[in-house]
């Protein structure tokens, strides 16, 4: 049996096609796993749990559909979903990770994150990370009501469009330091993240001992899919014309 890895669905009723996509992943493939992991930015935003709207209650329906066949479900959040709490993940039948988790992967520990962190060249973004991080601004935030949430998830989303524009890719993607602190700091040889939307195996060597770090794709044209078992790793896209419109 496998650990499958998504990171980056970024769901949205804008792309109807990857929401298919992903609840066929979820009543397919997934259903043989060892145990499904997401590693952030299921969704495209989340404005809280008592979000009432179709997709989150339907996204909620399918992982409870593969958590029903006694697959684990793990989450650990993203930049964009950095709300979604016990009450949601409850509901979905997940269990919630903290980022920088360690799991045994086929019986290697492996640190799971999702990637937003070792970006420690973008400094614009890890100010704004500090701020909706902080416990006394999330209270606030979920306080107001649902349309003034919803107007600022909307702002936020153009505000970080805007700065994936101006921003050199190089400060986007991780830091080669942060990750190799990381990696010391959890004892391990292996990472897997998401975040910075380029899919790809990285083999180096850590304090003279080989190391790899898997990078999930996104979700916004096709799937993303990672799959480890003792007898390797495939990572590669899931075609959206897999998916039919039944769900």
């Amino acid at each position: 049996m496998a650990c499958l890895f998504v990171s980056d669905l970024h769901l949205d009723p804008a792309r109807p096609q990857i929401t298919r996509l992903f609840e066929h992943f979820l009543a397919g493939e997934a259903r043989t796993a060892e145990a499904v992991y997401i590693l952030g930015d299921l969704f495209e935003a989340w404005i809280g749990d008592d979000d009432d709207s179709e997709l989150p209650a339907r996204i909620a329906h399918a992982l409870r559909g593969l958590a029903d066949t006694d697959v684990p479900i793990f989450f650990i959040a993203g930049n964009r979903d950095f709300l979604l709490g016990r009450d949601y993940a409850s509901r979905s039948g997940m269990c919630l990770l903290p980022d920088a988790s360690v799991h045994a992967i086929a019986g290697v520990p492996t640190l799971l994150m999702h990637g937003d962190a070792l970006c420690t060249d973008d400094h614009a973004y890890l100010a704004f990370r500090d701020q909706v991080r902080a416990p006394e601004w999330q209270r606030q935030f979920l306080a107001q009501t649902m349309d003034t949430r919803r107007a600022f998830a909307e702002q936020a989303r153009a505000g970080s469009r805007a700065h994936t524009h101006d921003t050199p890719e190089a400060l986007m993607d991780v830091n080669a330091e942060a990750v190799a602190r990381a990696m010391r700091t959890a004892g391990v040889r292996r990472l897997i993240h998401g975040h910075t939307h380029r899919p790809a195996v990285h083999r180096f060597m850590l304090d003279a001992q080989p190391a790899e770090r898997i990078v999930l794709g996104d979700w916004y044209a096709q799937g993303s899919r990672l799959s480890i078992s003792v007898g390797g790793l495939r990572l590669d896209s899931l075609d959206p014309a897999l998916a039919t419109d039944h769900a």
